[in-house]
């Protein structure tokens, strides 16, 4: 009796089973729809971003070398001016009247040298005859040149003043340039260069042909930045308009803001038609390598992976993608790898065991080539210090003839941020692959 009802609590156990897997089998998983994109040629650059403020490459600022009140002003803004054009011109009717009184001292200062020099040569006629002493005669020689020095003294005077009048008070361009900036106005009291109170009073460029972008770059773009390098910006206020420079210099000194580090970076650009002002900010691109004419596909395709299928059917299908590319040497060593990780991975059975062997199969963004091959060359331009951009392994997941997806290893090289270039297998150019997979 006991024996029989253990067997019909076997038969109803496995009758449960039974109908649980059957109920399993029965359930099909919805087949995924996918979004494709194609593999492209087209024209890819690596570029680092900055910003900058655009400026005259040659600015000089003009200021007072005396002082007196503002009479008269000869410039504007953007006025042009050549060397020795009579900017401004101060008031100089003090400076004439110093000018009468120190030309009288000039006058008295003259009258006493010349009759010291007659009472000088008496006074060597007495000495001749022993009328008068040794000392006496030296006296009336030292008089005499101290009334010489005097008169030296005053013309030294009257020349600075004449200078004041007929140099100084007339303020003029040091340069053929354009006038930036004016900060004096009729009227106003200047000071002359010597005081610590003195400020420009005019501002000059010497040439708005030819202008600078004065760029900040962060410290870790900066070594993707050379001398002579191509440079491409563009202006809000000129929406529309891409312009071109070339990197001038890259100053050494860092600039420290909140614990950032940044270097200077000198762009030099043409302003033929004039439509860059001094002072316009601008976004940079530093273009550190180019490549035209190559394969390149969406980087959203790059790192997409089927959620339908297990790590472990992923990790299969991406090793044996490898394999294809691959010589047999190769293959037989990356197979003997394989086994080895998947042993190492049985005996630890760690939750970093697994993880470790899927990495190893994943073969996603290894820094190697595909079966030895050596990149293309072609139409690159521009490799910062660092050399051009890595070459990696990536994976793309395409569909195949019975619909399901697949996957293929490519090598590839630059990216723009959007699209990365794919320089092996190089007859990929039309071929759809997996882009993402629609909700």
């Amino acid at each position: 009796m006991k024996k029989h009802l253990i067997w019909q609590k076997t038969v109803f156990t496995c009758f449960i089973l039974t109908a649980v897997l059957s109920a399993c089998s029965g359930k099909k998983t919805k087949p995924a729809v996918y979004e494709f994109v194609n593999i492209t040629r087209g024209t890819l650059e690596r570029t680092v971003s900055s910003s900058g403020t655009i400026n005259p490459v040659s600015t000089v600022k003009v200021l007072p070398q005396m002082s007196g009140k503002v009479e008269k002003i000869n410039v504007d803004y953007n006025d042009p001016v050549r060397r020795g054009d009579i900017l401004a011109e101060l008031n100089t009717d003090m400076l004439r009247l110093k000018r009468e009184q120190q030309n009288a001292t000039v006058i008295k200062a003259r009258a006493n040298y010349e009759l010291q020099q007659i009472n000088y040569h008496n006074q060597q006629i007495l000495a001749q005859k022993n009328l008068i002493s040794e000392f006496e005669l030296k006296t009336s020689k030292t008089t005499l040149d101290n009334q010489a020095a005097d008169l030296a003294v005053a013309e030294a005077n009257l020349k600075s003043i004449d200078t004041e009048i007929n140099q100084f008070a007339y303020i003029t361009s040091p340069i053929d340039g354009i006038v930036l900036d004016r900060r004096i106005n009729i009227g106003d009291t200047v000071v002359d260069s010597s005081s610590s109170n003195t400020s420009a009073i005019f501002t000059l460029a010497e040439n708005l042909r030819e202008m600078q972008i004065e760029a900040v770059v962060g410290e870790l773009d900066v070594a993707s930045v050379q001398k002579g390098q191509p440079v491409r910006f563009t202006l809000e206020s000129l929406p529309g308009r891409n312009f071109t420079g070339e990197v001038e210099t890259l100053r050494m000194v860092p600039v420290v803001s909140s614990n950032v580090v940044s270097y200077t970076v000198i762009i030099r650009v043409e302003n033929i038609d004039g439509s860059l002002l001094p002072g316009m900010t601008c976004a940079v691109d530093f273009i550190v390598e180019r490549a035209e004419n190559v394969l390149m596909v969406s980087n959203a395709a790059l790192r997409y992976q089927p959620t339908n299928l297990s790590a472990e059917k992923i990790a299969d299908m991406v090793f044996n993608a490898g394999l294809v590319n691959m010589n047999d040497e190769q293959r037989q060593a990356a197979i003997e790898r394989r086994a080895q990780a998947q042993a190492q991975s049985a005996q630890n059975q760690g939750p970093n065991a697994a993880s470790g062997l899927q990495g190893l199969m994943m073969g996603g963004g290894q820094m190697r080539m595909m079966g030895g091959m050596r990149p293309p060359g072609g139409q690159r331009q521009g490799q910062g210090r660092n050399g051009p951009a890595p070459v990696v392994i990536r994976n793309l997941w395409y569909t195949g003839d019975d619909g399901k997806p697949d996957v293929m290893q490519v090598q590839t090289g630059i990216s723009s941020g959007s699209f990365t270039e794919i320089r092996r297998p190089d007859d990929l150019e039309g071929r759809q692959v997996i882009l993402r997979e629609k909700i």
